[in-house]
C-alpha cells in the first residue's frame, strides 16, 4: 500500500510541476512556448527565451536560399567561426524530405552553449538554435530549452 501510494505522489507531483506551454504558430512551423518565457519576432527572425534571459531559441527560415548540400556542414561551422570537423555535425533524412543537421558548439570566449539543427529541403532551409550561458545550462533551464527546441515543427 505504501509503494501504492509513494507512486501516485510522485506522479501527481510531476503533472502539478509540468510546464504548461502555448504554441507560437507561424505559417510554415510551430514550437512550444514554455509558460512565463516570451516569444518574439523581429524580421521574420523569432527569438523564444525565459523572462530571466540567460539565453534564447532563435528561428529563422529562409527560402530561395540556394545552398548545395555538400556546403551546409561549412555553413553551419562558419555561422560559428568554428574549426571543428564537419564529422562533429550529424545529418539525417526526416519524414517530410528535409535533411536535418545537428551541431553542438560551446563557445569558451562568451561561455555560451549552443545548439543548431538546420532543416534543408531544395532551396528551403529552417535554423534553429539554442544558446544558454554555461553557469545556466543545467538542471531546469537546460530541461526547458532542449524540450522546447525539440518541439520545433515544419508544417509542410
Amino acid at each position: 500500500m505504501k509503494k501504492i501510494i509513494l507512486a501516485f505522489v510522485f506522479l501527481s507531483a510531476n503533472l502539478i510541476l509540468a510546464q504548461k506551454a502555448d504554441v507560437y504558430d507561424s505559417p510554415t512551423y510551430s514550437i512550444n512556448v514554455p509558460e512565463n518565457w516570451k516569444a518574439t519576432n523581429d524580421s521574420d527572425i523569432v527569438n523564444v527565451f525565459p523572462s530571466s534571459e540567460i539565453g534564447a531559441i532563435t528561428i529563422s527560415e529562409y527560402h530561395d536560399l540556394d545552398i548545395p548540400k555538400e556546403e551546409i556542414k561549412k555553413f553551419i561551422l562558419a555561422l560559428y567561426k568554428s574549426s571543428d570537423e564537419e564529422a562533429k555535425i550529424k545529418s539525417s533524412k526526416s519524414k517530410k524530405g528535409y535533411t536535418e543537421y545537428f551541431y553542438e558548439y560551446f563557445d569558451e570566449k562568451d561561455k555560451l552553449f549552443w545548439i543548431t539543427k538546420v532543416f534543408q529541403k531544395e532551396k528551403d532551409l529552417y535554423l534553429v538554435s539554442i544558446n544558454c550561458g554555461q553557469k545556466y545550462w543545467n538542471g531546469n533551464y537546460m530541461s526547458l530549452f532542449q524540450e522546447t527546441f525539440n518541439s520545433f515543427k515544419i508544417k509542410k
